[in-house]
């Protein structure tokens, strides 16, 4: 019987009594769901548990962090796994279980780099230098004709540096994703965009580190599918099945699409958790899963390396973010896959490491330095260099 119709049956004292028993027995089974999905995992879909005391990770930062995931402290905070030495040896899930599909927006923009390696290394893609406008003789230019915009290439796309006008983070950019939205043709759209300009105050691209100048551009990533489809013949969510997500052994896979259907690449693919840890490790491993080379290694070392600068802490290699992690006196470099509300697929080769962090704190003020945080305050300082 349900606890708000017994107050009608029994008197209010002994309804107070039943009301507190049945808040205690509430707060028992959510400690013990808390401690069932934060214990040492078993072994399931390609990963072997290992215990965290055999993976050199110490346990309590680690419940210190949950405790305030737990209070709202840290707010909105879906699961956080880590893996060690190439096993899974901690997993907690604040929202949802190790079935649910994670929308981690932008780190899809990370996967269509790892997809963009291996259509060049199948030949599907001649190379990084290839045209962008040589892949849409059906959409070319009308609005802003320049002959610029014939010289952008793949790698332009890859590094965020291509000299269309377009920022993300400019409202006022005639390139925002949100302009982008409203239009049937989302390629078209790029690809009409003006060529920006570089006021005094702004740093040119021959005057800026490796000769780019950063512009973050998700209409960009979502032409780069677009090349992708053309190149392989496919639609992108076949080429990934086939040549990424399968060969993982992933096989739950959500992907948002355009008005005209084509995948979006610059954000919203939904996976599980462990499966965006199987991408980390991947790339960790050198591109090897299972002893098979899905990944050219070349690749791997060549888009986790700095081609653009972000800011004086942040650098960009091929659609990775690149940071160096300080914890007490140690500092950590790690590439990473990021997102809007925080979350982020993190890699740090020199603890052997990858962790995902998996957030909905979407479009809010600190979303990334509360996962930040995460990671200086109670993951890096758990885990034994």
């Amino acid at each position: 019987m349900r606890p708000d119709r017994l107050e009608n049956i029994y008197p209010k004292s002994t309804f107070r009594i039943y009301t507190a028993c049945f808040a205690l027995i509430g707060v028992l089974l959510y400690c013990n769901t808390v401690q069932a999905q934060t214990a040492s995992p078993v072994k399931s879909d390609d990963w072997t548990a290992l215990g965290a005391d055999s993976a050199g990770i110490s346990l309590d930062h680690l419940q210190a962090m949950a405790g305030l995931v737990r209070s709202g402290e840290l707010k909105k905070i879906g699961s956080v796994l880590i893996a060690r030495h190439g096993k899974l040896a901690y997993e907690a899930y604040f929202d949802g279980d190790a079935e649910t599909l994670r929308n981690t927006r932008s780190a899809t923009k990370t996967i269509t780099s790892i997809l963009a390696g291996i259509a060049v290394d199948k030949g599907k893609l001649a190379g990084i230098d290839a045209a962008i406008l040589t892949f849409f003789p059906d959409k070319q230019p009308v609005q802003n004709p320049d002959p610029r915009k014939a010289k952008i290439t793949i790698e332009d796309f890859l590094t965020m540096s291509s000299l269309l006008e377009c920022d993300d983070n400019n409202d006022f950019s005639r390139g925002n994703e949100e302009r982008m939205y409203l239009i049937e043709d989302w390629i078209k759209f790029t690809l009409d965009l003006p060529i920006r300009g570089f006021p005094s105050f702004a740093t040119k691209p021959q005057d800026s580190p490796y000769g780019r100048s950063f512009s973050y551009c998700t209409a960009g990533i979502t032409t780069l599918g677009g090349t992708l489809e053309r190149a392989a013949k496919m639609p992108v969510p076949d080429f990934a099945m086939k040549n990424l997500f399968g060969p993982l052994g992933i096989q739950k896979v959500a992907w948002t699409f355009s008005p005209l259907g084509m995948a979006q690449t610059g954000g919203g693919l939904s996976l599980r958790s462990r499966d965006l840890l199987k991408l980390g490790q991947l790339y960790l491993n050198g591109g090897v899963w299972n002893g098979e080379q899905i990944v050219a290694e070349r690749w791997v070392k060549t888009s986790t390396e700095a081609h653009a600068r972000v800011d004086e802490n942040t650098e960009y290699g091929y659609l990775w973010w690149l940071k160096r992690f300080k914890c007490g006196a140690n500092t950590f470099p790690a590439y990473y896959m990021s997102g809007n509300g925080g979350n982020k697929i993190a890699v740090f080769p020199d603890l052997d490491a990858v962790v995902v962090i998996t957030s909905t704190n979407y479009s809010t003020r600190g979303m990334h330095e509360q996962t930040d945080r995460m990671l200086t305050d109670f993951i890096l300082p758990s885990i034994t260099p």
